[in-house]
């Protein structure tokens, strides 16, 4: 008999979640983490980490630049790194604490040491007091990602940094410069531009967030600009030069050559698949042109009885998207009926104003020759946004023009991640841009934006021409 009816390798917000499911099922399960802490990049120097930061920034900005518009003063304002990092590190500690709790209530055990396949059924766990060997029925890769590296720009962890770095630096940059207009750039660009850095980023593309439409895009770089950060797009980065005591990013912008000076450089390209120590080859499980692990639709790779789900997979690297498929795949083992609905999966920028979509935008349905209708509210016409100060954005809804199914949104505002829930739950039954304009929302709420969105496509908004 195996060891463990189910053993996960990686306990990040796909692996843990797969082995709580399991647990929940009745499998005897096992999570493999090579940390010393569970909860792998998004709890650790990702997603929870980065989140604090904006929140304690964004308090510090909306003080120092509306505070007394409010009627708050508080005379000279400052900012203290060490009580910013000390917080941030407490919000992770205490959500580390409670994933081993979870683990241990749901009599998970916790193997700790680096995972490696060892041929059919079998995981090498290689930790600081030795290494063993241990069995299974069925195996979870769920070994996430990991900051994609410029080959000409390595990592040197003082001047050229990932995210990793990035939140955690013990002083304010007197120059930043970003390379990468993505969600990480702009939050991590965001947080310290909030503390008086000099921020700079450099995007390939000729838009930043490159994912959203040309309207958000350029509506939020605006907003941007305003707070302070300074955007060169369409260039391509070079490399890094030393003048004297200063350095330089290098890039290219058709003919003529920019140079950006820079405390440090921020590299936040995106992320790739890591296998680091899995040696896959052993258990016969194939990867992909990208160093990805290739799966079926339900999850199988091409070894048996070895799944693979998460950023370690082809898709969006989101931590949900972890979660669903991380449910997915452990009920599919069980033999029941999981699913992973990728066609609705939320995507958002955590700045401020935050970015969020779903879907397909309008850009891409008229790309792709769809008919659709297109309803938009600015929150300048809501009230509770006028109220808390926050009308900078509107929500924007496609639907097919024949059956008024909506197909994607795009929201650029206050709250929008949270926001974005509401039409994820309105498509994932199917429903139409009417249905949500007659779901009844609470007034005075930014959701309102929503309903009045849904009811433009058909041109029916009431508060809005």
């Amino acid at each position: 008999m195996a060891d463990y009816d189910l053993l996960v390798i990686g306990s990040g917000p796909g692996g843990y979640v797969a082995a709580f499911r399991a647990a929940q099922l009745g499998m005897k399960t096992a999570l493999v983490e090579k940390d010393a802490t569970l909860g792998g990049t998004c709890l650790n120097v990702g997603c929870i980490p980065s989140k604090a930061l904006l929140h304690s920034t964004e308090i510090f900005h909306i003080v120092k630049e509306r505070g007394e518009a409010h009627g708050i003063k508080t005379g000279k304002l400052s900012s203290d790194i060490p009580a910013l990092m000390k917080r941030k590190d407490e919000v992770v500690k205490q959500l580390n604490g409670g994933v081993a709790q979870l683990a241990k209530a749901r009599k998970v055990e916790v193997l700790q040491g680096l995972g490696s396949l060892e041929g059919e059924g079998k995981v090498k766990v290689k930790g600081d007091d030795g290494e063993k060997t241990v069995s299974a029925d069925h195996i979870i890769i769920a070994t996430g990602s990991v900051p994609v590296e410029l080959p000409f720009m390595k990592f040197d962890g003082k001047t050229i940094v990932s995210s990793t770095e990035a939140i955690a630096f013990d002083k304010i940059p007197g120059k930043l410069v970003v390379v990468g207009a993505g969600a990480i750039g702009l939050e991590l660009g965001s947080v310290w531009a909030r503390l008086g850095s000099e921020v700079t980023v450099v995007e390939l593309l000729p838009q930043i967030a490159g994912a959203v439409d040309k309207d958000v895009a350029k509506m939020a770089e605006r907003f941007f600009k305003k707070q302070g950060m300074a955007f060169e797009l369409g260039a391509k980065v070079t490399g890094v030069a030393k003048e004297g005591k200063k350095t330089f990013l290098t890039a290219e912008k058709g003919d003529k050559e920019l140079k950006f000076e820079a405390d440090k450089i921020l590299v936040a390209v995106g992320r790739k698949a890591t296998t680091a120590g899995l040696t896959p080859d052993k258990a016969g499980v194939e990867l992909d042109d990208r160093g990805r692990v290739k799966i079926d639709d339900h999850f199988r790779t091409s070894a048996k009885g070895i799944y693979a789900i998460g950023d370690v997979v082809a898709g969006p690297m989101l931590a949900h998207k972890a979660e669903e498929e991380a449910v997915a795949c452990v009920e599919l083992i069980a033999g029941k009926g999981g699913h992973c609905n990728y066609d609705v999966i939320p995507n958002v920028i955590y700045t401020e104003p935050e970015i969020a979509c779903v879907g397909i935008g309008e850009d891409k349905a008229k790309e792709d020759k769809l008919e659709v209708n297109v309803g938009k509210f600015p929150f300048a016409a809501n009230g509770r946004a006028i109220a808390v100060d926050a009308t900078d954005g509107f929500v924007k809804i496609i639907a097919d023009k024949k059956t008024d199914r909506i197909l994607g949104a795009q929201i650029i505002g206050h709250g929008a991640s949270e926001l974005v829930a509401a039409i994820v739950t309105h498509m994932e039954y199917g429903g139409s841009a009417e249905d949500l304009g007659r779901t009844i929302h609470a007034h005075p709420t930014m959701s309102e934006a929503m309903k009045e969105a849904g009811l433009a496509v058909s041109k029916s908004a009431i508060h809005s021409m």
